[in-house]
């Protein structure tokens, strides 16, 4: 149960951390926010977070894009999140979120000469989608955000009443999710996820220009994709037909971590299950995950003194 935050520059009590409903932020949307993953191993008793800085470059760059001055350096927001972790005492798997917000009263409808302030919360956390066999998928009548409405690079709160209206659809009509396409007709991602598809021994991804977000385990995975196991990767537009047409499937980002896609549209993909290359790059995913892959050692960050 979360019971801390860090909130007006210090870690307080969660039920100390509020806002006022008139608040901007609340009114349009105006914020941006970030989503990292701790993951704990009971045989190092260690909580491992999941590239802390790559996570605050983007929120701090998601920030730039709304006029927000946050105030901190990144090394600080890592200071104040891993301090915060420690003092909430976590020994499970955790999702950690921070937000940033502009603290002025609605009735302006713009981005700058606001009070920008910047939250962090923790709590427990399972899988975001069930991983034991292929997920049921839809491709979504409603189309990716463009970047040229909506930074769509950004993790701008606004930009997800788009993607809860694909994933509202998508569970009302028995699917577990749904993968939206861009205003071109080609894939971009998930409601709240990047996709990724094999096929003749490629992994293919959409390209960032295809208003994706540049998710921070979408990179990861390309490069271990490359360079663990020599698989070759292209990142190129993914037309609908080419969906049905894939030998393996999965999502990936930090909620959803990886996984793997069974069907699509009602038309299997592969045996309906996870695939080799799925497989393997989970597996090799994983261990770097819980700090068990020295190679990878410097894209976690451990919590707790030892």
């Amino acid at each position: 149960m979360t019971t801390l935050a860090f909130y007006e520059g210090n870690i307080v009590p969660i039920e100390q951390a509020t806002i006022s409903i008139t608040n901007h932020t609340l009114h349009y949307g105006t914020g941006c926010f970030a989503g990292i993953r701790g993951y704990w191993n009971p045989d190092q008793e260690q909580l491992f977070v999941f590239r802390i800085e790559d996570h605050f470059t983007r929120f701090i760059n998601s920030a730039a894009l709304l006029h927000s001055d946050l105030g901190y350096s990144n090394e600080e927001l890592q200071g104040f999140t891993l301090e915060l972790l420690r003092q909430e005492k976590w020994r499970e798997n955790v999702y950690i979120r921070p937000i940033a917000y502009k603290d002025k009263p609605v009735f302006q409808v713009w981005l700058h000469d606001a009070e920008d302030k910047v939250a962090i919360f923790s709590q427990p956390t399972g899988d975001y989608l069930p991983d034991s066999k292929g997920i049921t998928v839809c491709v979504s009548s409603w189309r990716r955000v463009d970047d040229a409405a909506i930074p769509a690079r950004g993790k701008v709160n606004g930009t997800y009443v788009n993607s809860s209206l694909a994933k509202s659809d998508a569970l009302l009509s028995g699917f577990n999710e749904a993968i939206l396409l861009n205003q071109d007709g080609h894939v971009s991602e998930a409601t709240a996820a990047n996709f990724m598809l094999v096929r003749d021994g490629k992994l293919v991804t959409p390209p960032i220009t295809a208003n994706l977000l540049e998710g921070v385990v979408r990179r990861s995975l390309i490069q271990l994709a490359q360079d663990e196991l020599e698989i070759e990767v292209e990142q190129r537009n993914i037309d609908r037909s080419e969906l049905y047409m894939a030998d393996e499937a999965f999502f990936c980002g930090t909620g959803v971590q990886m996984a793997a896609v069974g069907s699509i549209d009602h038309r299997p993909i592969g045996d309906g299950g996870k695939g080799p290359v799925t497989q393997q790059l989970g597996d090799l995913f994983y261990r770097i995950l819980i700090g068990e892959n020295p190679k990878y050692q410097h894209w976690v960050s451990g919590v707790y003194d030892r």
